[in-house]
């Protein structure tokens, strides 16, 4: 099995926006809120009600677009009181394609969350390379359980040391420390194979040398029926 994964972790980063409250429900007000360059939102969790707010687009774009995306903590001043938060759910319009309302859940510092972290392979396997194989990633993001303070932006695993027929499995990828992985240990991130049409080269190479031993074969035995008469 393949160890080839540095702790290169990008820590996500907390971002601070102001909200208006006080924001009319309906599809009407919703419409009239994104004309004028906002985004209906909610806030909710910790077991108090939820909070209609408005949020500026410019503002909100500039949060979902750090190296850490959707997984970014986000503090929302709302009405003077600071609220830390994570984007919990983010609806898009169907053709569109633009936020058009979100929902953002309370958490606290000390609150182990749940989040999806990208996996980024850097490098070149040379031995795989070399021998016309190729390296298949199969895991392009990994679920933890951490806290807030806690979750990387993103896990970076350098291939170059992986070998034909090595694999990367979950348990060889470096996490921060108090972070649990959500899935089996076993399974696999990255594996390094040979393709299909280098197989199907070798076949090839295997069957015509084949054929050539059993010309060379032939000939030696009627060379030798001939000796024999």
């Amino acid at each position: 099995e393949a160890g080839h994964c540095p702790a290169n972790l990008f820590r996500m980063s907390e971002l601070q926006l102001s909200v208006e409250t006080g924001r009319k429900g309906g599809t009407r007000p919703a419409r009239r809120l994104r004309r004028e360059g906002k985004i209906p939102a909610v806030v909710y969790g910790l077991e108090t009600d939820p909070i209609p707010i408005a949020i500026e687009w410019p503002a909100l774009r500039a949060a979902l677009t750090t190296d850490a995306g959707l997984n970014a903590l986000i503090t929302l001043e709302i009405d003077g009181a600071d609220h830390l938060t994570v984007i919990k759910d983010l609806q898009r319009h169907p053709v569109r394609r633009d936020v058009i309302h979100i929902d953002f859940m309370r958490i606290r510092a000390d609150q182990e969350i749940e989040v999806n972290i990208p996996i980024n392979l850097v490098g070149e396997a040379l031995a795989v390379t070399r021998a016309d194989g190729m390296v298949d990633q199969t895991m392009y993001e990994l679920t933890l359980l951490t806290r807030p303070g806690n979750v990387p932006d993103e896990i970076v695993v350098d291939i170059t040391d992986l070998q034909l027929g090595e694999s990367i499995k979950v348990s060889d990828l470096p996490l921060p420390e108090g972070a649990t992985a959500v899935a089996d240990a076993d399974e696999a991130v990255a594996i390094s194979l040979i393709t299909r049409s280098t197989r199907e080269a070798m076949a090839r190479d295997l069957a015509v040398e084949a054929g050539v031993e059993g010309s060379e074969e032939d000939a030696a035995t009627d060379d030798t029926g001939d000796s024999e008469d």
